[in-house]
């Protein structure tokens, strides 16, 4: 099966492969050099930033495109691994490393000339390309990014409460639902029928991100209610979500095409709002000297 899914390593993959290798070990870095469950947090958050920004200039307005050659059976899903080695691990993991220790200007600077550096090797290996791209919207995007990051994570140290609270549990969830979005991409479980996009796999890539942005809003809303037992509120946001999935199934915008779909999909928002309900109670206390 795995054979049928991805394609053998070759020249594009080993180039995504190793940056997001990097990453993640830039990522453990921080987090092991540190030890403050905040900078997973942040990252997450970042993740979320990312993708909100991405779902404009890349899913709507076909901003640029990846060529990883990582899933032989749909180039546009192949082309979204190529996204999210840049927004689920490079530029998150980079932002983490400059907010958490509070890296300067100049660094940042330089991290971003490395960043457009990539971008650049990359074009000119012929592995990503630009459509109405420039470098210049990367060099200001990630300035704007990287301040951001330092400027949240301050925010972070401290409690949160109120609009800041459920804006950082929002962009956290919607990193989380990257869960949901990878077994449409490798296993084709799922497919939504808007007529949006010519491509079909586009189509789905562009409703599943909307449905994620909704699904996120509506997790923090529950999180926010008062529950006498706090295990209900998990049954619930379950619940409503395997009900919207079961609507629109009977109305032919979702088409799901394993047995295990619907249920994955449940059980993954299950998962996704009791890792925010613990995060959002770390992030309402504050950090303390046990755990930051």
């Amino acid at each position: 099966m795995t054979q049928g899914i991805f394609l053998p390593l070759n020249f594009n993959s080993l180039w995504y492969l190793g940056l997001s290798t990097l990453s993640l070990i830039l990522l453990f870095y921080v987090y092991f050099k540190t030890k403050n469950y905040r900078s997973l947090l942040l990252f997450l958050g970042m993740v979320g930033i990312g993708y909100s920004i991405e779902y404009i200039i890349y899913v709507l307005l076909g901003s640029y495109e990846y060529d990883p050659n990582i899933i032989s059976r749909d180039a546009y899903y192949d082309n979204n691994m190529g996204a999210l080695a840049s927004n689920l691990l490079t530029l998150p993991a980079t932002a983490t490393l400059i907010a958490v220790f509070r890296l300067n200007w100049i660094v940042i600077a330089i991290i971003t000339g490395l960043i457009v550096g990539i971008e650049w090797l990359f074009l000119k290996l012929g592995i990503y390309r630009h459509y109405w791209w420039r470098f210049e919207y990367t060099a200001f995007g990630l300035l704007v990014y990287y301040g951001f990051a330092k400027a949240w994570f301050t925010r972070l140290m401290r409690p949160l409460k109120g609009i800041s609270h459920s804006l950082t549990l929002y962009f956290i969830t919607w990193a989380l639902c990257t869960m949901q979005f990878v077994p449409i991409s490798l296993f084709n479980s799922r497919y939504y029928n808007l007529g949006w996009f010519e491509n079909r796999s586009h189509d789905t890539t562009a409703f599943s991100s909307l449905f994620g942005m909704f699904t996120s809003i509506f997790s923090v809303w529950v999180l926010k209610l008062k529950w006498k037992y706090s295990w209900l509120k998990y049954i619930f946001s379950a619940a409503v979500i395997f009900g919207v999935n079961i609507i629109l199934q009977i109305i032919g915008v979702l088409h799901s095409l394993v047995w295990w779909d619907f249920w994955y999909c449940s059980g993954v928002n299950l998962i996704i709002i009791i890792i925010v309900d613990v995060s959002s109670k770390r992030l309402w206390n504050g950090p303390n000297q046990l755990l930051r």
